[in-house]
């Protein structure tokens, strides 16, 4: 049997994984495929360093051209990050006919649709699992177990960096600082953690989930981001009073043909099931027409997990190899984009106010929700022996985000409001 030929781009964490994996379950990939699967080269940046991992000296290359201009070399695994110059490598690399298989965020929520019609153009599978979600299978849901269903809501936390840093703020009390030096400690979060703390990984990753889910071509520059640089100890606290769990969820639904997409740190009702999602842990909710409501849950990152995703694509490209099928596969936007604009976008709101203590303040505060037509919820008034100044707890019934602007706009000019303190959407 002639044997699929792989070239690998990284030899880093998950692409350690993806070897220890082809070589340790050598047998198993060999009866699915119906031929073995032989790493043929792996590029590095530096072919003299020792490795964690048993790879001959003669099969490692600091020159990638080596492996997309070989041509024996059928499927490139990418796993070195980056975008600019893995484009360049992946078009080219599909130019010559490769199959490629990747677990680039970045790569493809900037230019997947490009990538994926390329592919298709040539007849080449393009294969992602691993970008988003590392060890869950939502990308190969996605595309097919819900290819019989309309997804009208997309909800999940797909950054494990940040859920680890709010559970640790929920569970131990620690203020947002300590949690992001402990998780930089046990190497959860880079020495520069701007990506993940300000949502921008999360952002990413939502591109690619709605882009796929919604079958129309959601740029990252459509997701509204904010991230957890804001959330205090206080806000979660509060929280917890009140049956939440402060969590940063991606975001994306459909109603009408009109989407949304975003990414913010959100109250989670404590019944709702990705409040118990805690530590690095991954989880992603999603709502078909047809089958309701379903979870995802597993390891979002890690060597193993990310990399039996990278080798389920694979083994998917090479059946694919082997029937001839390959370049069918790939689910391309198609249908046009309508983004909500605010008067669409509705939700619950928690608000945290910090106001003069004094008679008639609540009844100018409720004034303002009623000339915006936004209906409370419940309102509540916490003691605050650190504060001076009274703090008012408000959660509002679902309310439309051009009305909420509204009114925290009016807030600012309300000179009993001393600060706005926090807003965080509500679900669950």
């Amino acid at each position: 049997m002639k044997p699929i030929k792989v070239g690998l781009l990284g030899l880093g964490t998950v692409g350690t994984g993806v070897v220890r994996i082809v070589e340790g379950h050598r047998e198993d990939l060999e009866r699915q495929i119906g031929s073995p699967v032989q790493i043929e080269r792996i590029l590095v940046q530096d072919t003299s360093k020792r490795r964690s991992v048993g790879v001959a000296r003669d099969k490692l290359t600091d020159n990638p051209w080596e492996i997309i201009e070989d041509p024996e070399i059928d499927i490139i695994v990418e796993v070195m990050g980056g975008v600019k110059d893995t484009r360049e490598y992946m078009l080219a690399a599909l130019e010559r006919g490769k199959h490629i298989v990747t677990a680039n965020k970045d790569l493809m929520a900037l230019h997947g649709p490009e990538i994926l019609a390329r592919a298709g153009a040539g007849g080449c599978d393009v294969l992602y699992e691993a970008s988003v979600a590392g060890g869950i299978p939502i990308i190969r849901t996605l595309a097919e177990g819900f290819s019989s269903d309309r997804i009208t809501k997309i909800m999940g936390i797909v950054n494990g960096t940040t859920n680890y840093i709010l559970t640790k703020m929920s569970q131990e009390g620690a203020p947002y600082s300590e949690a992001l030096r402990e998780a930089q400690q046990l190497g959860y979060a880079e020495a520069d953690p701007t990506s993940d703390v300000e949502g921008l990984d999360a952002a990413r990753k939502m591109t690619i989930l709605a882009t796929l889910g919604f079958k129309a071509n959601v740029d990252l520059r459509d997701v509204e981001v904010k991230g957890i640089t804001g959330v205090t100890k206080e806000d979660i606290a509060y929280g917890k009073q009140l049956g939440y769990q402060v969590k940063l969820l991606g975001i994306a639904e459909r109603q009408d043909d009109y989407i949304s997409v975003s990414v913010q740190p959100t109250m989670v009702k404590e019944s709702h099931p990705l409040a118990s999602v805690n530590g690095v842990f991954n989880a992603v909710y999603v709502y078909g027409e047809a089958v309701g409501e379903t979870m995802f849950y597993g390891p979002g990152a890690g060597e193993l997990p990310t990399a039996t995703s990278v080798v389920a694509d694979l083994v998917a490209v090479a059946k694919n190899l082997k029937l001839g099928v390959n370049g069918r596969t790939a689910v391309l936007p198609y249908k046009e984009k309508k983004l909500k604009g605010d008067e669409q976008i509705s939700c619950k709101n928690f608000l945290l106010l910090h106001v003069e203590d004094k008679a008639g303040v609540l009844a100018k505060i409720t004034q303002v929700f009623a000339e915006h037509e936004v209906s409370l919820e419940s309102v509540l008034q916490h003691p605050n022996p650190n504060n001076p100044k009274a703090e008012i707890i408000i959660i509002t019934h679902d309310a439309n985000q051009a009305s909420m602007k509204k009114v925290l706009s009016s807030f600012r000019s309300l000179d009993v409001i001393h600060e706005i303190k926090s807003v965080y959407r509500v679900e669950g």
